[in-house]
């Protein structure tokens, strides 16, 4: 069966067609809405359409199979929910937004009550990991042309397909091949297809965040949640850990689980230790986990993704900067800092801004680009393709500059920060 979303612009109608059967059907999108994924989805018919017309709602096919992404929060759908709709209709919730605390004493007692689990937040990128049921219309030749008779089809099927979403519910299919190279995944999705894993890509080979972790290396992956993929419930933390050791699987670190009286004090110990690892941060949570996470970062944490962004300074909003230079400043009022701590933490958030910026309009001036490279391990140079292609059909401007041995070197181009700083080099006015 093949979807064709396209033939109607205003999105009234569904276009059903099977290629074996030569028929071809019609459904209104109301009726769809209300019978279908309103019961599925648990949220009103209205709010699906007007999701739809804002252009919140996209439609396409993923890995042959046709696919709603929500990619803004619409009713209690949270962006990059996904739906595919295969022979069932499959729902992959998106990762729920994590508020953070900037001073940790009042927040953990007035919002937790009782305990609080600690685990380590790691700097990498989100990843969703599911199980997918899908099946598909092969033609039987190999000639390449299409085929009108039935015998020239056959439909595969597939029980499951494993995949691994970013965070803005596309599927990566880098980290999709590499997160079943590195965990064992078959046996824990065959006996719970419903769940989903949600963790943190980490690594030095990362085409996303690159950081060296001394436990990781090139790349690794850690998990910090699992949830129902429907109602997005996650386990509790003993109940998730638990589950993890059965399969093998590995955790971020749990610091421990502290009553609330000393869990600011031992929080606090706990983010100066690796902060001066230069380590992310930390996810505090309830441990039944019906309280939803908060989370708190070091200032080296801070600094790097500072310093980072002025690399690069006009590919990254105002709200970037601002928001961690507030973090830094609540944060040494909690830690009631020396005068000596204030002017280090002062001297590294200034050479944090400064430096980088002064690096690269001496780069552009001596007329070369804003670039970054990564590398990423791959088996072929069409494995490295696809990733760039995925990446540009994310919007992403890339190129893959060199592969060899296994290993490709992935370009971005950063293009804001290219066209303004010529611009303001030759005189052009901010």
């Amino acid at each position: 069966m093949d979807i064709d979303w396209r033939r109607n612009n205003t999105l009234t109608n569904f276009f059903y067609s099977c290629l074996p059967c030569e028929l071809e059907s019609q459904v209104e999108i109301e009726n769809f809405l209300e019978k279908k994924l309103q019961k599925v989805l648990g949220i009103k018919s209205e709010k699906l359409e007007e999701s739809i017309k804002k252009g919140n709602t996209k439609f396409y096919f993923s890995m042959g199979v046709p696919t709603l992404l929500f990619k803004k929060e619409t009713g209690k759908l949270e962006s990059g929910t996904v739906v595919y709709l295969s022979d069932e209709i499959e729902v992959i919730r998106g990762f729920p937004k994590i508020k953070r605390t900037l001073l940790l004493y009042p927040a953990i007692i007035n919002y937790f009550k009782d305990s609080v689990a600690v685990e380590e937040k790691m700097n990498g990128y989100n990843v969703r990991i599911a199980s997918i049921k899908t099946s598909k219309i092969f033609l039987k030749g190999s000639d390449g042309e299409n085929h009108s008779s039935h015998e020239n089809f056959e439909i595969k099927k597939n029980p499951m397909k494993i995949v691994a979403l970013t965070r803005g519910g596309y599927v990566c299919p880098f980290t999709t091949k590499k997160a079943q190279e590195l965990l064992n995944l078959d046996e824990f999705f065959s006996d719970h297809p419903d769940l989903v894993i949600c963790g943190e890509m980490v690594g030095t080979h990362n085409p996303y965040v690159s950081q060296y972790y001394p436990e990781i290396g090139k790349l690794g992956f850690r998990v910090f949640d699992i949830r129902h993929k429907i109602s997005n419930q996650p386990l509790s933390i003993e109940n998730k850990r638990n589950m993890l050791k059965k399969y093998n699987l590995p955790p971020v670190r749990l610091f421990g689980v502290f009553k609330v009286k000393e869990a600011a004090d031992q929080i606090m110990r706990i983010i100066k230790e690796i902060g001066s690892d230069e380590r992310e941060g930390l996810v505090m949570k309830h441990p039944s986990m019906t309280i939803s996470p908060l989370k708190y970062t070091s200032s080296q944490a801070h600094d790097r993704e500072i310093k980072y962004a002025f690399n690069f300074p006009f590919d990254f909003g105002r709200a970037f900067f601002f928001s961690r230079v507030i973090r830094e400043g609540f944060q040494a009022y909690e830690m009631d800092e020396s005068s000596e701590e204030l002017e280090n933490r002062s001297k590294r958030l200034g050479k944090s801004i400064i430096l980088p910026m002064l690096e690269i309009i001496k780069h552009i001036k001596e007329g070369e680009p804003a670039v970054e490279d990564s590398i990423i391990e791959v088996d072929t140079l069409e494995e490295a393709e696809e990733f760039v292609r995925h990446l540009h059909n994310l919007g992403v401007s890339t190129m893959l500059l060199k592969y060899e041995d296994g290993n490709a070197v992935i370009r971005r181009i950063h293009n804001a920060t290219t066209d303004k700083i010529n611009n303001y080099i030759k005189g052009g006015l901010y």
